[in-house]
C-alpha cells in the first residue's frame, strides 16, 4: 500500500523546494525572510533534506528504554536522608544523588537497606579527601555507584582549590586511582549563561585536563575501566538541547580515544535554572517538563528533574514529589522509555548536532592552542567570555526578545511572593579573596524580580 502511494509522487530535490519557496516568496529575499540565526552563529533553514547529507548520520548508541528518574537530596544527617532515599524509591525513583557536605557523613549509613544492584547512586561531594573515600573501599567498588570529585569544576565555581593546585590533584589521583571515575560538571557553564557552544568546548577542555593529567599515570586497561561522567544542564530550546547532548557523545567519542580511554561516556541531566523564575513559579513545572523530555530524547542516562520552586524554597516533600512525578508521567505515562534513538535520522537535529559539534571542536582547540582550559580560568578569558554572552542574552530578556511568560511577558501584577522566601534567590555577594575569578551563576529574571519585591506592599 505504502509503495503504491509514494509511488505516484516524483522525489523533491531540496534546490527545487527551495526555487518553489523562493516563487512564492514574489520577489523577498528567502535568505532575510526564512533563515535565521541564532546566538551560537547558526543558521536555522525552513527546512532540511536528506540530499544535503552527504552520508546518513550513524545510529547512536545511547538506549532512551533505560533512562533513569533520579532525585536529588541533601544529606545533612545520614540516617534521615537514608529514610528519605527509601520513600523516594517506593515512589519511583530509579536512583538517587546525595549531595554529601562533610565527612562527618557516614556513605554506610547512608545506602543501608538500598539494593544497589538495580538503584543507580550519585554522591556528590563538597569537599575533597582521598581518606574518606578508602573508609569505604568495599562501597565504591560498586558499579551503580558514581561520585562526582570535579576539582578543576570547584576552581571555576568558587574561584578556588579545594587546598592547592598540588595537593588537590595528588588527593585527585588517589581518588580516581579508587574510584575509576572522573567527573566533569558542565552545568556551571550553563546556568552562569553560556551559549551551547560553550558549554560544550568548556566541557570537552576540562576533561581534556585530566586526560592530560593521567595519560602517564595509567596504563591501558585501567583507562579503559574508567567511567566518565557529564553534569550537564539543559534550558527550554527544545531541539537544540538535544542536539547538545548527542554531540557531547560526538565530542568526547573523538577525545577519547586519542588517550586511549574509554569512548563511552555516562550524562547524567538536570534542567537549568537560568530560566527559571521567582513569579509566577508554575511556569518552572512547564519549562522543566520541556528541558525533560530534551534530556530524554538527546540520550541522557540519568534525568534528575529540579523542583518547580527550588528558586526560593527549601527542599520539602511537595516540591520533590511533582518534579519526581513530571519524571514519572514521561516515563510511564508518555512513552518515553519505548524507542531508543528517537531523535535518530532527523535531518534538523541531525544538523544541528554536526554544527555544534564542529563549531565547538573549533572553539576547543582555540583553547588548546592558546594554553589549555586551567591558563585561560586563571586569565580571564573564560568567564570574561561567559559574561560576554551572558549579558547579550540579559539585554535580549530586558528588551522582550529572550520571553519568560509571566516575567516580562504577561506578568500578572497582583502576584506577591515576599511572603513566600525561605531562600535567597538572587547572586549572593561575599567578597573573599579568589585565586581566580569565580564565574557566577544567576538567572535572567533577578534584576526585574528585585525590582517587583520591591514594589510590594
Amino acid at each position: 500500500m505504502s509503495k503504491l502511494l509514494f509511488n505516484e509522487f516524483e522525489a523533491v530535490t531540496s534546490k527545487q523546494w527551495k526555487q518553489k519557496i523562493q516563487f512564492d516568496l514574489k520577489g523577498a529575499d528567502y535568505n532575510e525572510n526564512l533563515i535565521w540565526k541564532t546566538n551560537e552563529d547558526i543558521d536555522v533553514k525552513p527546512f532540511y533534506h536528506s540530499d544535503e547529507f552527504k552520508e546518513l548520520p550513524a545510529i547512536s548508541n545511547t538506549k532512551a528504554t533505560q533512562w533513569h528518574i533520579c532525585q536529588s537530596i541533601f544529606v545533612a544527617d545520614a540516617n534521615k536522608s537514608n529514610k528519605k532515599a527509601i520513600n523516594a524509591i517506593g515512589r519511583g525513583a530509579e536512583s538517587i544523588k546525595f549531595i554529601i557536605p562533610s565527612e562527618t557523613i557516614s556513605l554506610t549509613q547512608l545506602i543501608q537497606n538500598i539494593d544497589t544492584t538495580s538503584i543507580s547512586l550519585y554522591f556528590e561531594l563538597q569537599f575533597l579527601s582521598d581518606k574518606y573515600l578508602l573508609q569505604f573501599k568495599d562501597l565504591i567498588n560498586n558499579e551503580n555507584l558514581f561520585f562526582y570529585i570535579d576539582i578543576i569544576g570547584n576552581l571555576a565555581k568558587n574561584g578556588n582549590w579545594f587546598s592547592s593546585l598540588q595537593e588537590d590533584h595528588q588527593k585527585f589521583e588517589t581518588i580516581v586511582n579508587q574510584i575509576n571515575t572522573i567527573s566533569v560538571d558542565m552545568s556551571l557553564y550553563q546556568n552562569a549563561g553560556a551559549n551551547m557552544v560553550q558549554q560544550l568546548a568548556y566541557g570537552l577542555s576540562q576533561a581534556n585536563e585530566y586526560l592530560n593529567h593521567f595519560d602517564s599515570k595509567l596504563g591501558k586497561d585501567k583507562k579503559q575501566s574508567i567511567k566518565i561522567l557529564f553534569k550537564v544542564s539543559v534550558g527550554t530550546n527544545y531541539f537544540f538541547e538535544i542536539a547538545k547532548l548527542k554531540a557531547l557523545r560526538i565530542l568526547w567519542n573523538t577525545l577519547a580515544p586519542e588517550y586511549g580511554f574509554n569512548s563511552q561516556c555516562h550524562i547524567v541531566v538536570t534542567p537549568t535554572k537560568r530560566n527559571k523564575t521567582l513569579y509566577d513559579y508554575n511556569t518552572n513545572m512547564l519549562r522543566t517538563t520541556t528541558e525533560c523530555m530534551s534530556a530524554i530524547l538527546g540520550g541522557a542516562n540519568t534525568v534528575c528533574n529540579l523542583a518547580y520552586d527550588a528558586v526560593y524554597h527549601k527542599d520539602n516533600e511537595f516540591g520533590e514529589r511533582i518534579a519526581r512525578n513530571q519524571l514519572l508521567i514521561l516515563k510511564h505515562e508518555s512513552y518515553f522509555d519505548k524507542v531508543n534513538n528517537p531523535s535518530d535520522g532527523t535531518y534538523y537535529i541531525e544538523s544541528l548536532t554536526n554544527q555544534l559539534a564542529e563549531k565547538s571542536l573549533e572553539l576547543f582547540k582555540n583553547i588548546e592552542a592558546n594554553g589549555g582550559f586551567l591558563n585561560q580560568l586563571k586569565e580571564g578569558t573564560i568567564q570574561r567570555k561567559i559574561k560576554e554572552y551572558a549579558a547579550k542574552e540579559q539585554q535580549q530578556f530586558d528588551e522582550g526578545k529572550e520571553i519568560l511568560l509571566g516575567s516580562n511577558k504577561y506578568p500578572n501584577p497582583k502576584d506577591t511572593m515576599k511572603q513566600e522566601l525561605e531562600l535567597y534567590p538572587f547572586v549572593k555577594i561575599n567578597q573573599r579573596k579568589t585565586l581566580i575569578e569565580p564565574i557566577i551563576e544567576k538567572r535572567l529574571a533577578e534584576k526585574l524580580e528585585q525590582e517587583r519585591l520591591k514594589k510590594e506592599d
